[in-house]
């Protein structure tokens, strides 16, 4: 009944949304791609194939980065954690097959082996301000860097809605007993859409609905994902010319929309008869009572405080 009223009436404010931005919720994440890399050539096979800084990680350590094609297109983007004798990489569960494809793919005579974890590991993120708590009712540790390691469990320092938190990723058969406690502990499961609307009011863009393969990295705005300076790797060479020649037309940005009726993604803004901008996702934020979402907004209406139209409703660039 409670899912059939929301779906009537997105509008309502649910626990798990609430919890999200002011205490703690958990998220059911396991179809989150795990994949283990091992092997004596694991670190420079993904310095090459990635688009940050893996060669020097120790253990504990992690980035974020991208999978890009020789065309400087992001095909995926990936968490990569370090440990004593491997790497872990978290991805979408939309991008699995393709990531260990295109890994398996560049393997020749490296001394690499890929498992897919994904079907024997759950994933179970814990995000909001208060996380921390969360993860001591769970009576595990927080990590230091990126990832710790607390028997069989991974704890590691990820979220996906922008409010911070952490992945436990864990045996697949403890995940009933684990959520368990957490929901005895005073933490409630969040929804997808809960999760969604909140990372869009965060201005958090995912691989698959923001970042897709029609995107330059530098569009994205996600260049935490780069390091500049590591030298080569695959797509490294458009990722240098945009850079070097400053030459990009639009890029993310987050808007607000005067309207409690999210647009369709391909929706078009204007700034007067100029083409300006294009939704990627939208939701209504319960918090603000108004529309928020995720364009790529052309340039030079990009600066924050740029107003911007939407059929006669007026939206802003924030």
């Amino acid at each position: 009944m409670v899912c059939q009223l929301l779906e009537m009436n997105p509008k309502i404010i649910t626990d798990g949304y609430t919890a999200l931005r002011e205490r703690a919720a958990w998220l059911d994440l396991s179809g989150r791609a795990k994949i283990r890399v091992t092997g004596e050539d694991r670190a420079r096979l993904l310095h090459a194939m990635t688009s940050n800084q893996v060669e020097t990680l120790q253990p504990g350590e992690g980035c974020y980065a991208f999978f890009l094609s020789a065309q400087g297109r992001i095909l995926a983007d990936v968490n990569v954690l370090c440990f004593e004798d491997s790497f872990l990489l978290d991805t979408e569960p939309e991008t699995r097959t393709k990531v260990y494809e295109h890994l398996d793919r560049y393997i020749i005579v490296d001394d690499v082996t890929l498992e897919d974890e994904t079907d024997r590991v759950a994933t179970i993120s814990i995000e909001g301000p208060k996380a921390a708590a969360a993860l001591a009712a769970l009576g595990l540790p927080e990590p230091a860097g990126w990832a710790t390691l607390a028997g069989d469990r991974i704890v590691a320092k990820l979220d996906t809605t922008g409010r911070g938190g952490f992945f436990l990723m864990i045996p697949i058969e403890e995940k009933e007993a684990v959520t368990a406690q957490l929901i005895a502990a005073g933490f409630p499961q969040a929804t997808a859409a809960d999760a969604r609307t909140v990372r869009i009011e965060c201005g958090r863009p995912r691989y698959g609905e923001e970042i897709t393969e029609r995107y330059l990295v530098q569009e994205t705005g996600q260049l935490q994902a780069v390091h500049f300076s590591k030298g080569c790797y695959l797509g490294q060479e458009i990722v240098e010319r945009v850079r070097s020649r400053a030459q990009i037309h639009r890029v993310l940005r987050k808007l607000e929309i005067d309207t409690e009726t999210p647009p369709a993604a391909g929706t078009r803004l204007k700034s007067g008869d100029a083409e300006a901008a294009e939704i990627a996702s939208a939701a209504f934020s319960p918090a603000s009572g108004k529309t928020v979402a995720l364009a790529y907004v052309r340039t030079p209406f990009s600066e924050p405080g740029t107003s911007l139209t939407l059929e006669g409703v007026s939206a802003r660039v924030v």
